[in-house]
């Protein structure tokens, strides 16, 4: 079973810039498409963004260009640049393969103040 660790999270204000890390355990990261996910307290689990095994990536209109996803295949760790935050970008992250997805993480909470 991979498991999955996120980190990168905190506090901070609005329009400020988090880069979120997510590695994976194993040896198979590098063939997989990955996402990153978030909850915001009270609501869904949301995709927000993909990364395909050779880079291609695809967003959420919610973050769609202020957050970047990107991948080092040989550190086994997925990353998200997060810009431009705003409130109602605060939610727990957490990262998986697109299909079938592994066990969750413990995610990382991001907290944007106004």
């Amino acid at each position: 079973q991979v498991q999955l660790v996120e980190s990168g999270g905190g506090l901070v204000q609005a329009g400020g810039s988090l880069r979120l890390s997510c590695t994976a355990s194993g040896n198979i990261f590098r063939f997989l498409t990955m996402t990153w996910y978030r909850q915001a307290p009270g609501k869904q689990r949301e995709l927000i963004a993909t990364i395909t095994k050779v880079g291609n990536t695809n967003y959420a209109d919610s973050v769609k260009g202020r957050f970047t996803i990107s991948r080092d295949n040989a550190k086994n760790t997925m990353y998200l640049q997060m810009n431009s935050l705003k409130p109602e970008d605060t939610a727990v992250y957490y990262c998986n393969r697109d299909s079938p997805i592994w066990a969750w993480g413990q995610g990382t909470q991001v907290t944007v103040s106004s």
